[in-house]
Parts: C-alpha cells; sequence; structure tokens
C-alpha cells in the first residue's frame, strides 16, 4: 500500500510538468504559437517529468519520508522543482531549444508546483473533514492557542477520537475568524451561550494551560445552565514539553475550580538547576514528595532517590514515574528519619546534591493528641536529615514547610517553625556546585493531598451526608498539588541561605463555600453541620507572622523573609 501511495505522488508530480509545460507556453506567446511550439513543450515537459522522479528518489520525497501536505514535504517538492526549473533556465542561456524560450522553464516550475503542492493540499483537507469520527461529541475549544491548535488536530486525525471539532472560540479579537485545521474561531468567551445553540455544542474544551480558578468558576456556571459537558486541560507544571494529548483532557475538578493560578516559572533557570544533578526526595511517597520527584524527574537528574518509611507510598511513587513500580532500582530508598544513623548512610551511599525534605506529619489534630510523635518526626526528624546532608556536602537544601507556622497556635505549626529554623541555622559551606544554601518553602493548602478537605467532603456527600464544617467564617488558602511543588522548584532556585520563601496561595477561600458548591454540583439535598474549630485550629490561616517581614524580589509569587534563631523544645515543654 505505501508503494503505490508513492508510485502516486511521483506519477502525480511528474504529470504536473507534463500540464504545467504547455500552459506555460501558451501564456508566453499568447495566441501567436510558433509551429511546433507545443510538441516541444511537451518533449520539455516529460523530460522534466524523468527529471522530477529521478531526484525525487534521491532526495527521498518519495520514500515515505514525509506526511502528505506537511512542512517538510511542501519543502522537499518545492526544493525539487526548483532545482529542475533553475536547472533548465540556465542551460537555455547557453542552448536555447527550438521553441523553448528562457523565461518558459521558470513559468513551467511555478506552474507545476502550484498543480503539485495544490493537490496535495486537497488531500490533506478531504483526510481531515472525512477521515475523522463525526459520531463523536460536536466539541468546542476554547483556546485558540498551540495547546488549542494540538487537540484539534489530534481530533481530526484519530479516526477513533471522541470528539467531533466545530471550532474554536478566543478572547483574543485578532484571532476571530481565523482559521486552523479547517476550523474558525466562531467568537469570544462572551459568545458562548449563541455559539452553543448555534452549532448544537455537547462538549466544551478548556485548552488554556494557564486558565485561572475564577475563569473556570464562571464556565462551569454557565455550563451547568446550558448542560454542557465542562472539560479541561492540565495546567502548564503539568505538561511535559509543551505537547498536549487528547489523553489529557479530563472533566473539571474541585481542584480546578478552586485551585488554579496562573504560574510562570524559570524553566532554563530550573532546568540548569536539576539537569545532571542528584536529587534525593524525603516522604517522597505522600502528596508532594510524590510530585516533587514526578516534576524533577523531567529536567533529566542524573539520580533521583525517593524516600519514605511508607513502602506501599515509594510503590506507587515509583509506578507513577517509570509505569513498572519493580522496587528493585537503588533509587527507592526505605528509611525513617527518625534513624540519624539510616540517614547519615543513606547520605554518604546516596551523595546527592539537592535535597528536597518533605517528610513530615501533618495531621493537626492528631498531633494535638501526640506532640511527642510530632517532635520526633518533625523536629528531631529533620535535623537527622539536616545533619546528614550537611556531613555529606550538600550543596541545596529545600525544606517544606506550612502556613501553620506562621503565629503557630498548634503542635503541627510549633513542629514547622522549627524546621524552619534550623534548617536557617545549618552553617554553609563550600561544595563543588559553590556555597551550600539551606532554605525553607512556606505554603498553604494544596488540594488534592491525603487528608483534603475535598476528599472528606466527597466521601459525606456520596454518603448522603451531613457535610461538616467547622466554622462557617473559617477560610484556608489553596492551590492545586502541581502547581504548588512547581512554585517549590522555582524557590528552590532563587532561594538564598537561611531564608523562608513564601508563596503566593492567592486569596483565602471560604471552607463553607466550598462545601455548598460541592453540594450544590451533586444535586443532591444534603445540610452542613458546623462543628467548632478544633484545638489549635485558626480561623483563618496566615502565611507570614506579625513579626516577619518580607519582600518580593526575584519571583512575582515568592516572598522572602529571614527565619527566625532557633530555640529547642523538647516534646515535655508546651507548645
Amino acid at each position: 500500500m505505501k508503494f503505490g501511495r508513492r508510485t502516486a505522488q511521483a506519477s502525480y508530480d511528474a504529470l504536473a510538468w507534463v500540464i504545467a509545460a504547455p500552459i506555460a507556453i501558451v501564456l508566453r506567446y499568447e495566441t501567436d504559437l510558433p509551429d511546433g511550439a507545443l510538441t516541444s513543450a511537451l518533449i520539455f515537459g516529460v523530460t522534466c517529468a524523468v527529471l522530477q522522479i529521478v531526484l525525487g528518489f534521491t532526495f527521498t520525497l518519495y520514500r515515505g519520508r514525509y506526511r502528505i501536505g506537511s512542512f517538510d514535504e511542501v519543502f522537499g517538492v518545492t526544493s525539487t522543482i526548483a532545482v529542475i526549473s533553475l536547472g533548465a533556465f540556465t542551460a537555455g542561456l547557453f542552448v536555447q531549444p527550438y521553441g523553448i524560450p528562457r523565461s518558459v522553464p521558470l513559468i513551467t516550475g511555478v506552474l507545476a508546483l502550484g498543480i503539485a503542492l495544490g493537490g496535495r493540499f486537497a488531500m490533506r483537507a478531504y483526510r481531515q473533514r472525512f477521515a475523522f469520527n463525526k459520531k463523536g461529541d460536536r466539541t468546542l475549544v476554547y483556546g485558540a492557542g498551540d495547546s488549542g491548535e494540538q487537540l484539534v488536530g489530534q481530533m481530526l486525525r484519530d479516526p477513533n477520537s471522541k470528539y467531533t471539532p466545530v471550532g474554536f472560540i478566543d478572547d483574543d479579537p485578532g484571532k476571530r475568524h481565523l482559521r486552523m485545521h479547517g476550523q474558525r474561531v466562531l467568537g469570544t468567551g462572551h459568545d458562548l451561550e449563541k455559539i452553543i445553540h448555534r452549532s448544537a455544542v455537547t462538549t466544551l474544551v478548556v485548552a488554556i494551560a494557564g486558565v485561572e480558578s475564577k475563569t473556570l468558576l464562571d464556565l462551569d456556571r454557565r455550563c451547568q445552565a446550558l448542560s454542557l459537558k465542562l472539560t479541561v486541560i492540565p495546567s502548564t507544571s503539568e505538561i511535559v514539553g509543551g505537547a498536549v494529548k487528547l489523553g489529557d483532557i479530563s472533566h473539571i475538578s474541585e481542584e480546578d475550580l478552586l485551585g488554579r493560578h496562573p504560574i510562570h516559572t524559570d524553566e532554563d533557570g530550573i532546568k540548569g538547576f536539576l539537569q545532571g544533578k542528584r536529587i534525593l526526595i524525603t516522604g517522597a511517597g505522600g502528596s508532594i514528595g510524590s510530585e516533587l520527584a514526578r516534576q524533577v524527574h523531567r529536567y533529566n537528574p542524573a539520580f533521583v532517590g525517593i524516600l519514605d518509611r511508607d513502602d506501599s507510598g515509594i510503590h506507587s511513587t515509583q509506578l507513577s514515574i517509570d509505569g513498572q513500580g519493580l522496587l528493585s532500582s537503588d533509587n527507592v530508598i526505605l528509611a525513617d528519619i527518625r534513624d540519624s544513623e539510616r540517614m547519615h548512610e543513606v547520605m554518604q551511599q546516596a551523595k546527592p546534591d539537592i535535597v528536597f525534605h518533605s517528610a513530615a506529619l501533618k495531621h493537626l489534630p492528631l498531633l494535638q493528641r501526640y506532640p511527642e510523635e510530632a517532635h520526633k518526626t518533625n523536629v528531631l526528624g529533620t535535623q537527622n536529615v539536616l545533619n546528614a546532608a550537611h556531613a555529606a556536602g550538600v550543596t541545596a537544601f529545600i525544606n517544606i514547610s506550612t502556613d501553620k507556622a506562621a503565629d503557630p497556635t498548634s503542635v503541627l505549626g510549633e513542629t514547622k517553625l522549627k524546621t524552619e529554623q534550623l534548617t536557617a541555622a545549618t552553617p554553609q559551606q563550600i561544595t563543588p556546585f559553590g556555597p551550600s544554601r539551606y532554605l525553607s518553602v512556606r505554603f498553604g493548602n494544596v488540594l488534592g493531598s491525603r487528608g483534603s478537605v475535598l476528599t472528606a467532603f466527597r466521601h459525606q456527600i456520596k454518603h448522603g451526608g451531613p457535610v461538616t464544617v467547622t466554622d462557617p467564617n473559617v477560610t484556608r488558602y489553596f492551590m492545586t498539588i502541581p502547581e504548588a511543588v512547581h512554585l517549590v522548584l522555582q524557590a528552590a532556585l532563587i532561594g538564598d541561605h537561611g531564608e523562608v520563601l513564601i508563596l503566593d496561595m492567592g486569596q483565602p477561600i471560604r471552607i463553607a463555600d466550598i462545601a455548598q458548591q460541592m453540594i450544590d454540583k451533586s444535586n443532591r439535598n444534603i445540610s452542613i453541620v458546623y462543628t467548632g474549630l478544633r484545638e489549635g485550629e485558626k480561623l483563618d490561616e496566615v502565611l507570614i507572622s506579625t513579626d516577619e517581614t518580607t519582600e518580593c524580589r526575584k519571583h512575582p509569587l515568592i516572598s522572602h523573609t529571614l527565619a527566625a534563631a532557633p530555640i529547642l523544645k523538647g516534646p515535655q515543654d508546651d507548645f
């Protein structure tokens, strides 16, 4: 079949010369044709056709190298025709064949190129129009940028695609009526309802990786009123290499509606920071640690050690990275940060250049009941990791902290504040990559983590309620895990030794509003019950302590402050 297609392509291009030559001679002489001119033109056209086939196979144009109508094929066809027509023109300067003026080879080449490319573009348009699955959901794509174009192209090429594109909408007025892959930009977001009814759309795909939560909330409300299925592509931090696939399209989630923020990072800088380095991640079986492992892995480090005491957790993390999860490679490290000797052993074996320390106990009510356990893991465990990293000559140490460390009122907050202080107090030393930098990154709640309020609400709604909220006015900061982790990588790049870097989490959100929104989407009659704030819990979290001075000097979403000097307490002391 491939041979037949290549033969057909070569024959078509050869025929283009045979057709173009007589037309060129007529154009040259108009109605006053010399005797034998058409015969000479046909001979010239046949000669060029033979040369086209020879050069086409020589330049691999007819060896299945190019896809029909692609830029590469256009370049190949143009190159061969240009060589032949320019060669014939040059030859005509010295030896002029009977009845063939010098301008005819150039005119013939232009006509042959038009015929050859016109046929290819017609074939590609035919394939795009009739080859894709017309029984899929009639889909409108919001965003006529690179992501939107990639998705529509894949919808048209995949005969089994469940999407049938009907066009784009884009808020850039300059893109109105723009066509890509035969699909037109039909209007802006303001025209959504009108376009939906006119084009009988059943699915809206938001193809804007940097879309904000407030935009998605508005679209979700409008789509519910229209009974329209709303889907979205991953955030910028989740897309690998800028390529979006149809499989990346997912239904809108509460995480998307609440935690999406416009994140812009120095990708080249992060790549330079991580590429070729040896990296160790503690707590790699947890929500933050596992996402750190996945994102770090994209930048081609020399080694990524994933460490956790939870064997099931690191199995899940490894499986998400390599698709195998055999637990047999040297980068899978089973260890407890409470064990000082084991931490030194791990550091000496792994020899990391960079350490991301995310291992911690984090559930506030449980730690209020068992403060000794919080102290052993969060404080003493962090000190063990710091000592071992310093002894191993680690260049960069990034401690993952929490907003509860700002003006702490709980055991969790107190212990995490101590980790910030201990990290900053670690002495600097000279390493092969320059002076060491030990710093902390502080941020609020991440959506989708284990124990997230969304997980609890989903469970309660699924089982008929009621949905429990501590206080009608309680608020929290939220961000999706991938976006928070990507900002952690940016912070690790720009942070100085002894600093605490604080991520901008956007505006705080009322928990009661989240609960009501999820109940409304479930279309179930479920009540909200207020249980009261728990011991150590704040009504409103803050990211910056009252006695901290911050500045935002290197990235608009990252503030810098200096950690206070450490004051060690034992578990017997009041937190």
